[in-house]
């Protein structure tokens, strides 16, 4: 039996063409065999240098039989073995990337030789014209997105012994490109107050929606059981998905922090209150047709639009009026933390990062009362420091 060569092993030699070829071990199959990777130069001493770059690279590396697999391979193997440790939705959503996106550009390529260039230049692809409807590119948060699910897959692959570095973090992960959020003004929020009040079966579906800030699969899947109605708190505990074929699947929230109890304005918690003495089903806001069923997520967003058009307002995601709660919550001075926990984000930070432009002007309306009442207590004396401080704040064209 052949004695098994340790992985950086390699040979040299000249072939017929002239050129030069060199081997080195990366890994054994389960049988023993060496696994090769091969590199080619014009001269001998060009070779050598490769070779040098790539016994360092594989140094330490043992690749096994499966190394020769195809991304798509990988891919569907790996989906496969997390199919049982993480959400449904989030698996879904992993299964479409690979499908749509990943597979057609980079599919075929052996997982081993995937390079850091490979998948930067799919996320150009990607970002220029990735949406295969309508031709543009995708949104910079799905290639983040993708980017994060591609990370993991190649990090499960190295630990597998199928690749010797993960080359997602051969590139910087893709920027994400935070549009301003479209949110609903103060005078165009009165007007689609006043286009609900007409709307006797969805007004307090809405009304609560602005006046909460709940994602739509939160509040479709609000039960009775989660109002107290002598504290006048809401438990958010469960989300509802609508599956592509139509069926209504209801799954815990996304994190701890998703789960959360929220106190109601008063305007709310009584308009609960109304709305629970009336109440035939567990839901509190049940399907119109199907009353033992949550409200169907696409059929609040089909009202919304109807709503929207009908007042002549701008045509919004269902998202933006969790945003259009945000931003009026946070420039009428409720803080960035007591917001977070009621958004049910993770972090501040988050909260602070997805309404930087809100927060920018509270900051600026900050340091116009702190220089009010620093004139307040030292009188004249400020004058030159608020000159100053003008002048940096208004620079002349």
């Amino acid at each position: 039996m052949a004695k098994r060569r340790p992985s950086g092993d390699g040979m040299v030699r000249k072939r017929e063409d002239g050129r030069w070829e060199g081997r080195i071990v990366v890994g054994h199959k389960e049988n023993g065999d060496s696994i090769f990777r091969y590199v080619y130069a014009d001269t001998q001493k060009e070779l050598t240098a490769k070779l040098r770059q790539h016994i360092d690279i594989y140094q330490g590396v043992d690749l096994t039989g499966q190394s020769r697999m195809t991304l798509a391979e990988w891919l569907d193997q790996w989906l496969e073995n997390i199919a049982g440790t993480i959400r449904h939705t989030t698996l879904t959503r992993y299964q479409g990337a690979a499908r749509i996106h990943i597979n057609p550009h980079l599919g075929g390529k052996p997982i081993a030789q995937l390079t850091g260039k490979d998948v930067q230049k799919l996320y150009d692809v990607l970002a220029s014209h990735g949406n295969q409807i309508t031709g543009k590119g995708l949104a910079s948060s799905t290639i983040r997105g993708i980017h994060s699910m591609l990370h993991e897959a190649l990090d499960a692959a190295k630990q597998a012994g199928l690749i010797p570095w993960n080359p997602t973090e051969e590139i910087p992960p893709p920027k994400f490109a935070c549009k301003a959020k479209q949110i609903l003004t103060d005078e165009q929020l009165d007007i689609f107050m006043a286009i609900i009040q007409q709307d006797d079966i969805w007004h307090d579906f809405f009304y609560t929606e602005l006046t909460t800030g709940l994602r739509r699969g939160e509040i479709c899947g609000l039960k009775w059981t989660d109002f107290n109605e002598v504290d006048s708190t809401l438990k958010v505990r469960r989300t509802i998905h609508q599956e592509t074929g139509g069926e209504l699947t209801a799954w815990d929230t996304k994190t701890t922090a998703g789960t959360r109890t929220i106190i109601l304005p008063p305007s709310t918690a009584e308009l609960l209150r109304k709305r629970q003495k009336s109440a035939l089903t567990e839901w509190i806001f049940p399907d119109p047709l199907r009353p033992e069923q949550p409200t169907r997520p696409s059929a609040a967003y089909n009202r919304m639009k109807t709503l929207l058009k009908k007042a002549d307002l701008p045509d919004l995601r269902f998202h933006d009026l969790r945003h259009t709660f945000a931003t009026h919550a946070l420039t009428s001075g409720v803080d960035v933390k007591t917001l977070s926990g009621i958004l049910g984000h993770t972090k501040s930070a988050f909260t602070l990062d997805t309404y930087t432009h809100t927060t920018g002007d509270m900051q600026r309306r900050a340091a116009e009362i702190v220089e009010k009442f620093l004139t307040d207590i030292f009188g004249e004396e400020l004058r030159p420091w608020e000159e100053s401080a003008r002048a940096v704040r208004e620079p002349s064209a």
